[in-house]
């Protein structure tokens, strides 16, 4: 018998970590890529708004970058920063908003590569998101920010599953698009970990809204924040090499952001 709980996905921390942390190589790959050739200097500092788990973070720092980042939801932070803890690192995450947070140094570089960015409700939140990441940057600091864009007409994609596997836990991910309000700028997002031990299937089940963008008003975005230039777009096969151009039916992107002067 399948038991359901119905809440908040990143409350289970260990079962997000499997399903969006079993792929980490591409990207970890990618933002290696992106330092060498988009900054302007050695990137050493590296900072995470939206960090959850930190799966990345943890990566970044074992090979020796110096890392910080943020989250709202406090068991993700928790254990986040317990997992530095048990291979001898200190804690990095804190619990804050990322679009109300201040550093005391400054970082070479940021990123947001799996649509957290979407999360945040207003076009208000967003503007007040990338001025905090760009008073956290030094000049000529890049970050990376991935999101689904809304393209013209019909979606391409309304419906995405992941599984993935770690020892006797196996985790099966997927997510559906109910509805896209594009006057309101919302879409309603169905959510569920099917969750799998030798003795236990559950299933966590989530809703949540998520914002609207369309190319257009993305880079409205950017032009009413004013500090950063797009350098480069990709998509999301994480190819230093294949940069794609963004259109109004492009779905899927990663923008290459560089603090102005």
């Amino acid at each position: 018998m399948t038991e359901v709980i119905r809440g908040n996905l990143y409350d289970y921390p260990r079962y997000y970590e499997l399903i969006f942390g079993s792929d980490w190589k591409a990207e970890f790959d990618f933002l290696l890529d992106c330092f060498e050739r988009f900054s302007p200097r050695m990137v050493q500092r590296v900072f995470e708004p939206a960090c959850g788990t930190g799966r990345l973070l943890f990566r970044l720092a074992q090979q020796g970058y110096d890392v910080a980042g943020n989250d709202l939801n406090p068991k993700a932070i928790a254990y986040c920063n317990q997992r530095f803890e048990r291979h001898g690192l200190e804690p990095v995450a804190t619990v804050s908003d990322m679009c109300d947070f201040r550093v005391k140094r400054k970082f070479d570089a940021a990123f947001n590569l799996i649509n957290s960015f979407r999360h945040l409700p207003s076009e208000d939140h967003a503007r007040r998101h990338l001025q905090c990441v760009a008073d956290c940057l030094r000049v000529g600091g890049i970050y990376l920010l991935g999101l689904h864009l809304t393209p013209k007409g019909r979606p391409v994609c309304s419906e995405e599953s992941w599984s993935a596997r770690r020892g006797h836990l196996a985790v099966t991910s997927h997510m559906q698009s109910l509805s896209i309000d594009r006057r309101n700028r919302k879409e309603r997002v169905k959510m569920t970990f099917d969750v799998y031990t030798p003795t236990r299937h559950l299933q966590l089940a989530d809703e949540m809204d998520f914002r609207v963008y369309t190319a257009p008003q993305f880079q409205q975005l950017l032009d009413d924040v004013g500090r950063f230039e797009v350098l480069e777009t990709y998509d999301f096969t994480y190819d230093i090499n294949a940069p794609m151009p963004v259109t109004s039916r492009t779905e899927d992107v990663v923008f290459i952001l560089q603090k102005k002067s």
